[in-house]
């Protein structure tokens, strides 16, 4: 039987589509308007169309036409729109143009007319006023010919073998006649030692300051670690396998402290903030704080709180965040770091996008078996490509993401070479 196919929405990276993948999708399309986004997303995926624009020019038929389906059917369109959820009296907060790209999410999905759709948002979104734009939106895709899978829920991605408090809001709904999926229920829980012990530290390769990769010998990984490195099967992963290197440690630039910052990193006890910087220093018996991704381009490129790694006085690595979001290692990011954790905070962990869309598999009633054949992986120079660089590859406007700022900061930075030293916080 065909692999289903799904279209992802304010892509990323790629956190959704790859738990999609996951549990037995065909990613056909991805939309998104970071052309640096774009770049890693068709590295990782070679075999889908990265579409480089707003969802807001985005149309049915083009997706159709660029993805090569024509008129196949869709059997789920996913994404997680970014919206501010703000509602004014005597105003529907759909119609608000600040929230114009969930209105767009919506529209789409009534052009596509898949069988199923998953809208992910933040769980603010189910509190307070904003409930009122919640329902909106609700109301909107019932008008649109969906039945909605009521009550909502909140799901937390450490309850489905994430190592990381992270929740979510997820919002399903089918055409209407068709079988609605249930939500999934929590599997297990993984540690932060269990999900990054058996990785090499970092800080005994020099090369690392300068690039993010370098060939190193690993330790001895726990279940959870031996199937992101590859070395054990996971027999609810229906993803294509990906050609790699597994000696290869990769996205793992060192960030370079001053020694003021890193006594007050050791003095730090595990599962504590450290009162300076306010880094949470992680447990490594415990789970790690949610990554976040830091400000935009537009709103001065500032990095969101990195925590500290659990035996090292340092903040940790992009592959140590990936681990922690549940991406397997063949998986690579922007090889800055601003960019690397950018995309790691952006997106949804694999295995809670995974969890759910298992469940959408389950409504269709679709029999899988796993790819054995190897699919390469892009071009790596789509890692440290620049964004004008990118912009040009996607015939996209330079200015599609605006151009960084200089951020302020409390203690200056001082560049070193290629590298640039931090007492807090580092911005590149």
């Amino acid at each position: 039987m065909a692999r289903p196919i799904g279209i992802d929405l304010f892509a990323g990276a790629g956190g959704l589509s790859l738990g999609f993948e996951a549990a037995g999708f065909d990613v056909v399309a991805a939309v998104e308007i970071d052309p640096i986004h774009c770049a890693a997303h068709k590295f990782n995926f070679p075999h889908t169309k990265t579409i480089c624009k707003s969802v807001v020019d985005v149309t049915g038929d083009e997706l159709r036409k660029r993805s090569g389906i024509g008129k196949k059917e869709i059997d789920v369109v996913f994404g997680g729109a970014p919206c501010q959820g703000f509602s004014m009296i005597g105003k529907r907060a759909m119609d608000d143009p600040r929230n114009q790209l969930v209105y767009h999410f919506v529209r789409i999905v009534k052009e596509l007319r898949p069988k199923y759709f998953v809208f992910e948002n933040v769980k603010g979104l189910t509190v307070g006023t904003h409930r009122r734009f919640l329902q909106e939106i609700i109301e909107a895709f019932q008008e649109t010919g969906y039945d909605v899978q009521l009550p909502y829920k909140v799901l937390n991605a450490a309850d489905f073998g994430v190592p990381q408090d992270r929740r979510r809001l997820f919002l399903m709904g089918a055409r209407k006649g068709l079988k609605l999926p249930s939500y999934p229920e929590p599997t297990g829980r993984v540690t932060v030692k269990q999900a990054i012990g058996d990785l090499p530290e970092a800080e005994a390769f020099p090369e690392l300051l300068d690039r993010d990769w370098v060939k190193a010998k690993f330790g001895r990984p726990s279940p959870y670690a031996a199937v992101l490195r590859g070395k054990a099967a996971d027999p609810g992963d229906f993803s294509y396998p990906r050609a790699f290197d597994p000696s290869m440690l990769t996205s793992s630039t060192l960030t370079v402290h001053t020694e003021l910052s890193r006594k007050r990193f050791a003095e730090t006890e595990n599962g504590e903030t450290e009162p300076i910087s306010r880094f949470l220093k992680l447990d490594p018996d415990g789970v790690c704080n949610t990554l976040r991704a830091g400000t935009a381009s537009d709103r001065g490129a500032f990095t969101s709180p990195r925590p500290i790694h659990p035996f090292t006085s340092r903040v940790i690595t992009v592959r140590e965040a990936a681990r922690l979001h549940s991406y397997p290692d063949w998986f690579r990011f922007h090889a800055t770091k601003w960019h690397g954790f950018r995309q790691i905070g952006n997106s949804v962990p694999p295995y809670l996008a995974r969890a759910i869309a298992s469940k959408l598999i389950e409504a269709l009633g679709v029999k899988l078996t796993k790819p054995a054949k190897p699919i390469a992986l892009g071009d790596v120079a789509l890692l440290s490509i620049a964004m004008s660089d990118a912009a040009h590859m996607f015939g996209v406007p330079s200015n599609v993401i605006s151009r960084r700022r200089t951020p302020n900061r409390k203690e200056p930075v001082k560049p070193t070479g290629t590298r640039q030293q931090e007492s807090e916080v580092e911005y590149v």
